[in-house]
C-alpha cells in the first residue's frame, strides 16, 4: 500500500456556498477513523435530502402559531386551517394539476401508493415494471397484477406495455380513458420518473400515451423525479402523480398523492376517522344499532385524523424554492455534476456503473456502481469512515432491478442495506451515489477522488462484520 497523507481528507470544506439551495448541515463535521475531521459530504440524496435552510426557517417562524385545523374556532386554528388548505394549493401549482384534481397529503410515497391501491375499482389489473422501487412494485399484491420485465431502452418500455396491454385488450379505445377501464373491466399502469438505482429517467409521456390508448390509467411515482425535474401532470398526462418530503427537501413525514378524483371519491376511506367523516348518526337500537356514516368527497375523505401540519407546510415551502430558484439552471448545474462523477468512474477500470438504458440515457443525481474486489459494505463503510462521505449500499429497496443489473439469480439472498457477506466476500449489494440541489462541488470532487484511492491502494483501516454491515475495527489501522 501506498503511503498517503491525510491532509486533503481532514481540512474541512468550505460550507456549501456554492450550492444553489443551501440546507441544513452542510458545516456539520464529523471525525475520521484515521484521525481529524472533515466537513460531512451527504451524498445518499436518493435516500433522504438535507432539508433546505429556506424550509426550516419557513417552519420555524410558523410553530408559535400552531394550531389544530378545519375545525377550530380560534385564531390560531383559522390560521393554521389557511396555511394548510393554501399548501394544498401550492403543490397543486407545482404539479401543474388539472381542474378537478386532488391533492392528498399522506406520509410518504409509500403511503400515497399504498392508499391508490386501496382505492382501486372491483376488477382492476395492475402493469408495474419489475424495475420500480419496491413502494411502487408491493402495494398492488391485493390486484391482479402484470409484472413486466426489465427493458433495456426506452422504447422497449413503450413496447413492452403496448404489448401487455394489447393482450389484455384487443379492441383498445381511448373512448374509455376517462372512466380508466376497458373491456376487460379497469387498469393502471405504474411507472417511475426516474430510477432509485441508475437515476435513468423514465418515458412516461409516451407511456401515458399507450395506457390511455388501451383505456387504462397511469400513476407516477415521482418520488426521485421531482426534486431534480418539473413535473407537470398535465403535460405528462398522468392520472396521478406521487411523492415524498423527505426526498424534497422538506423533512420527514409527509407525502403527496395527486390526480383524478374519481377513484378516490368512490373509495372507502383509506383510514376511518375523524376528518374523513362529513355526518355520523346513531342508528335506533331497533333498527339493530350501529353507526351510518355520510364521507367526504374531497380530499379530507382520506386524511383522517389529525394531519401534519408542519410536514404540509414543508413541502410547500420547498416547492416553493424550487419553483422560485428555477429548474432549468438547477438541471444545468446537476448535469455538470453528473458528468464530473460518471467522468470520473469511467476512469476506474475497476469500477462498473450499473444502468439499464446506457451511458447516453438522460437520468437525474443517482448513480449505482460496484467496485472489484470489493465487498460494497466495505466499499461504503471505508467511504464514510476514511473520507467523510455517506453513500448508500445494499438493493436500494429494489431488489428485482439490482439483482437485474447485476446479473444475479433472483433466489440469491440478499436484504436492503443489509448484506451478509464479510469483508472481502462477495454479496449481492451495489454502492449508490445521489445528489442534488444542496451539493457543492466539493462533496462530488471528493467522492471521486476517494473511490480512485481506496481503488488503487486499498483502504486503510481494518474492518468487521456487525449485525450484517462492514464497521471501522476499533482502533486497528490496516
Amino acid at each position: 500500500m501506498s503511503a498517503r497523507t491525510a491532509t486533503a481528507q481532514t481540512t474541512p470544506a468550505d460550507p456549501c456556498c456554492e450550492a444553489p439551495l443551501p440546507v441544513l448541515g452542510g458545516d456539520v463535521t464529523v471525525p475520521l477513523v484515521t484521525g481529524g475531521e472533515v466537513t460531512y459530504a451527504a451524498l445518499d440524496y436518493a435516500a433522504s435530502a438535507p432539508a433546505l435552510q429556506r424550509v426550516w426557517d419557513d417552519v420555524a417562524a410558523y410553530a408559535p402559531y400552531y394550531g389544530s385545523v378545519h375545525r377550530g374556532a380560534g385564531y390560531l386554528s383559522q390560521l393554521s386551517t389557511d396555511l394548510f388548505e393554501n399548501s394544498r394549493a401550492t403543490v397543486a401549482a407545482f404539479l401543474d394539476c388539472r381542474e378537478g384534481d386532488q391533492v392528498v397529503f399522506t406520509r410518504s410515497t409509500t403511503d400515497s401508493l399504498n392508499l391508490l391501491a386501496a382505492a382501486l375499482p372491483a376488477g382492476c389489473e395492475v402493469f408495474v415494471f419489475e424495475t420500480e422501487h419496491h413502494a411502487s412494485l408491493l402495494p398492488w399484491r391485493d390486484a391482479r397484477v402484470t409484472y413486466l420485465d426489465a427493458p433495456r431502452t426506452p422504447d422497449e418500455a413503450v413496447r413492452t406495455l403496448e404489448r401487455a396491454l394489447a393482450d389484455r385488450d384487443p379492441s383498445p379505445s381511448s373512448r374509455l380513458r376517462s372512466s380508466g377501464g376497458g373491456p376487460n373491466g379497469p387498469a393502471l399502469v405504474c411507472v417511475t420518473g426516474a430510477s432509485n438505482v441508475t437515476g435513468e429517467l423514465w418515458p412516461v409521456r409516451e407511456l401515458a400515451a399507450v395506457a390511455h390508448a388501451h383505456g387504462a390509467r397511469i400513476v407516477l411515482d415521482a418520488a426521485q423525479l421531482a426534486p431534480h425535474h418539473p413535473v407537470s401532470v398535465r403535460e405528462l398526462d398522468v392520472d396521478w402523480v406521487a411523492f415524498s418530503g423527505h426526498k424534497l427537501y422538506a423533512p420527514f413525514g409527509s407525502g403527496v398523492l395527486a390526480g383524478r378524483s374519481d377513484w378516490l371519491r368512490e373509495a372507502e376511506p383509506y383510514l376511518a376517522g375523524g376528518g374523513a367523516s362529513r355526518k355520523v348518526t346513531r342508528r335506533p337500537r331497533e333498527a339493530g344499532g350501529g353507526v351510518d356514516v355520510e364521507w367526504h368527497d374531497t380530499a379530507a375523505r382520506h386524511e383522517a385524523g389529525s394531519p401534519n401540519v408542519i410536514g404540509v407546510n414543508a413541502i410547500a415551502s420547498a416547492c416553493k424554492a424550487l419553483t422560485e430558484a428555477g429548474f432549468e439552471s438547477l438541471v444545468a448545474r446537476e448535469r455538470r455534476l453528473i458528468a464530473a462523477v460518471r467522468e470520473g468512474l469511467a476512469e476506474v477500470p475497476a469500477v462498473r456503473v450499473l444502468s439499464l438504458f446506457g451511458d447516453d440515457a438522460p437520468r437525474v443525481g443517482v448513480i449505482s456502481f460496484v467496485v472489484d474486489g470489493w465487498n460494497s459494505s466495505h466499499f461504503a463503510a471505508a467511504l464514510s469512515a476514511e473520507y467523510g462521505i455517506g453513500v448508500r449500499d445494499g438493493l436500494f429497496c429494489a431488489h428485482p432491478l439490482v439483482r437485474t443489473l447485476l446479473g444475479s439469480d433472483a433466489d440469491e439472498p440478499g436484504e436492503c442495506g443489509a448484506p451478509e457477506a464479510a469483508p472481502g466476500e462477495k454479496s449481492l449489494n451495489a454502492i449508490r451515489v445521489s445528489f442534488g440541489a444542496g451539493t457543492p462541488d466539493e462533496h462530488v470532487e471528493r467522492f471521486v477522488r476517494a473511490v480512485k484511492e481506496l481503488v488503487a491502494d486499498g483502504a486503510r483501516w481494518n474492518y468487521r462484520t456487525e449485525d450484517g454491515r462492514c464497521v471501522p475495527d476499533t482502533g486497528v489501522a490496516a
